[in-house]
């Protein structure tokens, strides 16, 4: 029986993808208009980016911790090995809720063997992860390997970014407000990385023709063997200009597959519409 693959809602893979591979999905929550719903099985990615136009600031919350309990005490009494690929602890408390109630299910099950891989990615960097241990354990991995393989693939993603209005990242207290240098008057875009798992500014472009050109070129200098990869790339209901990256970057790089996929909920709250992201594996020494 392969490893039981787990993962959260932060991972921005569509649910079919879940569904189909049998992998356990646990959703981050957004709160809307003193609703609280389930990212991605409630909730539609179309839904945020229209009320954020219109000037809603929706809040999100971590998985709930009754979810985990009730997840995983149902593996530990069925006997099933698994790992969890976890959305970024710098970015949500979720990794560390799932590593307590874990060791919470273990007091009263000491045989439970659940591994939980902080990932220190977001959006489909993370969702890459998790296809990358799914075909592993498919492939018959022990638990020990595909989690070995999960740390070192996540370690390796790079993720590269733009967004219409850095206000949102700062409202969402995922940047820091003095990080959320303004420049929508002068059509100035941000070009954002991921750095030990926290959202860091890297690049102040004039232009998105500009930056998604600097983004292409930023992955040439950082990244290797496109033509064994797949990048991954979402967007903030943005589907034509990703669409256009994926062409630049098949044109340009000649990737073996790119996979494009819409933001979540959860994180499309804190980064809004417009939002246009890159992930691809770099130069592994």
């Amino acid at each position: 029986m392969p490893v039981k693959i787990l993962t959260d809602s932060g991972s921005d893979l569509p649910l079919q993808f879940y569904q189909e591979n049998d992998i356990t999905l646990f959703p981050l929550k957004v709160l809307l208009k003193g609703q609280e719903y389930e990212d991605l099985l409630t909730i539609k990615p179309k839904t945020i980016f229209d009320e954020i136009r219109n000037g809603e600031v929706p809040k999100t919350a971590q998985v709930s911790p009754l979810d985990f309990e009730k997840t995983f005490t149902e593996m530990a009494k069925n006997n099933e090995d698994g790992v969890y690929i976890a959305f970024s602890s710098k970015l949500s408390g979720t990794y560390q809720t799932a590593v307590m109630i874990r060791d919470q299910v273990k007091e009263a099950y000491p045989d439970f063997n659940l591994a939980i891989v902080d990932t220190k990615c977001a959006s489909l960097g993370q969702g890459l992860v998790v296809m990358d241990a799914l075909q592993h354990a498919r492939k018959g991995a022990s638990l020990d390997e595909v989690v070995k393989r999960a740390k070192s693939t996540a370690s390796h993603i790079e993720h590269l970014f733009t967004v219409e209005d850095l206000d949102y990242l700062a409202k969402g207290g995922r940047l820091s407000k003095a990080s959320a240098f303004l420049g929508g008057l002068l059509n100035i875009k941000p070009l954002l990385n991921v750095d030990d798992g926290k959202l860091v500014p890297i690049e102040k472009i004039r232009g998105k023709k500009k930056v998604l050109r600097r983004m292409v070129d930023l992955m040439k200098e950082r990244g290797g063997d496109f033509e064994n990869q797949t990048v991954g790339i979402s967007h903030g209901d943005d589907i034509k200009t990703a669409s256009e990256m994926k062409k630049l970057i098949e044109d340009e790089l000649h990737a073996k597959e790119v996979l494009i996929t819409e933001i979540g909920a959860v994180i499309g709250s804190h980064t809004g519409p417009g939002t246009i992201a890159i992930f691809f594996l770099n130069k592994i020494q």
